[in-house]
């Protein structure tokens, strides 16, 4: 059963966090997000405050996609719509570390977040056979490209605080049959290899990808997260880039926690406000569903101590890939954006 995600940052987002460089270290912020279509107004960042550390220790970045949204709302005197896309915009986002810069990418991400005493929240989604050909097909050439690719995340980071999502689907896909057999042995040793040397780092915490409340069994995925490092690892992570509620990923997190050595995890709750959609075509719920709205506001206060935090992994705001009208996989939608706001409790 595919997961899901078409949640890969575009071409264009990528293009632009490879220019971190001067600029970012100017202004300590980061252009990781680049823009979409509807968004282009210049220096948003002085209209996005931070929430207060001891609830949310994670870093927003300035100039995302949402900020300059803001900011282009504002300048068209779209006031209410501003207001509604500030919601996502003042909350911290993963940033997904794209193929081609990643030390550049993650210095640039972590040194921004350090300077304003905050944690940069990483995903790293480049495995080798990535999405089994779907929406955000990809990733590195070979294995020797990823271990490469992660030593530069990893010199990148140095001893700045981080926290990564390793690697979502990568493991799921394992068990859902749909990576072929012949890259299943290859793809443990990577997982394990990158949780490794991640750790090694002073200050990151590294959470694996464990699927969703929607997708299966515990059963199916505490083997696989064992031959993928989870013993040397902070934990797992749930839900990432899905909609299931967060008691229900709770239920699912517990029941999966008790069998890999009582291991913590987080949730994202980016999307999950109004819980899974359960209409249209059944294989592609998962994408660009209509009438969600965004979920708990990233914290480490959460409701259960298992649990070290709820984030939001996938950008609220940026597509699924190019269903139900939606654009390419992580391009920013601001349509879609606005709806997720409005049905959502500010």
């Amino acid at each position: 059963m595919y997961d899901g995600r078409g949640d890969r940052p575009s071409g264009r987002a990528r293009m632009s966090a490879m220019l971190l460089g001067a600029a970012l270290l100017a202004a300590g912020c980061s252009s990781g997000d680049g823009g979409g279509k509807d968004a282009g107004a210049k220096d948003p960042g002085a209209r996005i405050t931070q929430q207060p550390r001891a609830t949310d220790p994670f870093w927003v970045n300035p100039d995302g996609n949402a900020a300059r949204q803001v900011a282009a709302y504002e300048e068209a005197g779209r006031k209410t719509d501003a207001d509604r896309i500030r919601r996502i915009a003042e909350q911290p986002t993963g940033e997904w570390i794209g193929p081609e810069k990643p030390e550049q990418e993650a210095r640039g991400f972590t040194e921004a977040a350090e300077r304003s005493n905050r944690t940069a929240l990483l995903v790293l989604y480049n495995i080798p056979h990535r999405d089994c050909g779907q929406y955000s097909s990809g990733g590195a050439a070979d294995g020797d490209a990823y271990r490469a690719w992660i030593d530069g995340v990893a010199r990148g980071i140095g001893d700045r605080p981080a926290t990564v999502i390793l690697e979502p689907d990568a493991l799921l896909h394992l068990v859902d049959g749909c990576t072929p057999a012949e890259f299943h042995e290859e793809r443990y040793d990577l997982l394990s290899g990158a949780v490794d040397r991640l750790k090694s780092l002073k200050n990151t915490r590294v959470y694996l990808d464990a699927g969703n409340a929607g997708w299966g069994h515990p059963d199916q995925i505490h083997d696989p997260l064992t031959r993928a490092g989870i013993a040397h690892s902070d934990g797992f992570a749930v839900n990432v880039s899905n909609f299931y509620s967060t008691q229900d990923s709770l239920t699912y997190g517990k029941r999966l926690s008790s069998k890999v050595g009582d291991k913590h995890f987080v949730i994202d709750t980016s999307r999950n406000g109004n819980g899974p959609y359960t209409g249209g075509n059944p294989n592609e719920r998962w994408c660009n569903p209509p009438g969600r709205a965004l979920g708990a506001a990233p914290t480490t206060k959460t409701a259960d101590p298992l649990v070290d935090a709820y984030l939001w992994v996938k950008r609220p705001g940026e597509s699924d890939g190019t269903c139900k009208g939606g654009p390419k996989a992580g391009d920013w939608w601001s349509e879609y954006a606005l709806k997720l706001a409005a049905a959502s409790t500010p």
